[in-house]
């Protein structure tokens, strides 16, 4: 398939999470407006389907959590032979969500969640822009954020609501450090996004009917439907194209009237 646009032509992406749902759709989506794409999971069997698809998309696995395994993949990624190639985009959007309450929520939990949500971004921020500030590249990154954290409280949502609130802070704190070093940073923040995980997720909201969970997952969302992982990559690729260049330390919702 050639690409369908070129917003993206000269943009070097790497993704987390890639291997289904927002992330692949996002891998796509760039991919299809030109832009080189690193897709990256712990699921290297999905990704190699994806790269079935598209023989032009790099992937390789990739821990989040695992500082050294973030460190020689970001290295791998900014010493390639064709310099085009090198990160000029990151998408953080590889994450956990966690079903309970501030009394249900175990410090297992609770960790965990910080981990994968929180901390695998700091690790991917810190090593690709301190290759950025060597290199004197503008890079953009892109950190996938929630309406449920500062915005909105959700039900059961205890961790992870925590988890993007700080998520939402870092960025801001990233965009404030180093827009003057032509790097900025940006959030999304999605309501009810229609992904493999979500559907999981389904069976323990509707007590064992995942039916019953579509239901209750889609009663939320005032417009009275769940949202594609495709239009959540429709705005990973405006956060990462030339049209957003005056755009930096900014959320924004994708939620379907949720946060109304």
């Amino acid at each position: 398939m050639a690409a369908s646009g070129k917003r993206l032509i000269g943009k070097s992406v790497l993704i987390t999470g890639a291997a289904q749902g927002i992330g692949r759709a996002s891998a796509m989506a760039c991919r299809n407006e030109g832009a080189h794409v690193i897709a990256t999971d712990l699921n290297v069997e999905l990704l190699k389907e994806l790269q079935k698809e598209f023989p032009d998309i790099q992937i390789d696995h990739l821990d989040v959590t695992d500082e050294d395994e973030v460190k020689s993949v970001i290295n791998k990624y900014t010493t390639q032979s064709d310099a085009t190639k090198n990160i000029s985009v990151l998408f953080n959007c590889a994450g956990f969500v966690h079903h309970g309450t501030v009394v249900t929520t175990t410090t297992t939990d609770w960790d965990r969640s910080f981990t994968i949500n929180v901390k695998s971004m700091f690790l991917l921020s810190k090593y690709t822009i301190d290759y950025w500030l060597k290199s004197k590249v503008k890079g953009s990154i892109i950190n996938m954020a929630s309406v449920a954290s500062s915005m909105k409280g959700a039900q059961f949502r205890c961790a992870y609501g925590a988890t993007k609130a700080a998520v939402i802070g870092l960025s801001k704190s990233i965009a404030t450090d180093y827009v003057e070093k032509g790097i900025r940073c940006n959030c999304i923040c999605p309501g009810t996004v229609d992904t493999p995980s979500l559907r999981e997720r389904f069976v323990t909201l509707g007590g064992g009917d995942a039916e019953k969970g579509r239901e209750e997952f889609t009663k939320r969302q005032k417009m009275g439907r769940l949202a594609t992982a495709k239009e959540v990559a429709a705005m990973v690729v405006y956060l990462a194209s030339e049209e957003t260049a005056f755009i930096t330390g900014t959320e924004f919702k994708i939620d379907g009237g949720w946060s109304l």
